[in-house]
């Protein structure tokens, strides 16, 4: 059984920074594309970041620049550092395979205000 762990979310004000984290367990993690994604009140889920088996990074423009994704693959982990948080940014961030191949987890609640 697949399970998705976020965690690190939390109240934060404008221009702070957060690290979250995503524990992974039931699949073969190192094989996978995986990213991190954010859904804010009455909007649909949208791809923040990806990272893929061999580093290569991607972001979403507005998200360029002040979001950071890693990995480690031998904790089974994936981790998205955000910096620069704007109000904009307030948001449940979730990780999954790029293909969203899992079901998806509790997600952590990030949010952005002074």
């Amino acid at each position: 059984q697949v399970q998705l762990v976020e965690s690190g979310g939390g109240l934060v004000q404008p221009g702070g920074s957060q690290r979250l984290s995503c524990t992974v367990s039931g699949l073969r993690f190192s094989i996978y594309v995986w990213a991190w994604y954010r859904q804010a009140p009455g909007k649909q889920r949208e791809l923040v970041a990806s990272i893929s088996s061999g580093g290569t990074t991607s972001y979403a423009a507005s998200v360029k620049g002040r979001f950071t994704i890693s990995r480690d693959d031998a904790k089974n982990a994936v981790y998205l550092q955000i910096d620069s948080l704007k109000p904009e940014d307030t948001a449940v961030y979730y990780c999954n395979t790029r293909g969203q191949i899992a079901s998806w987890g509790q997600g952590t609640q990030v949010t952005v205000s002074s």
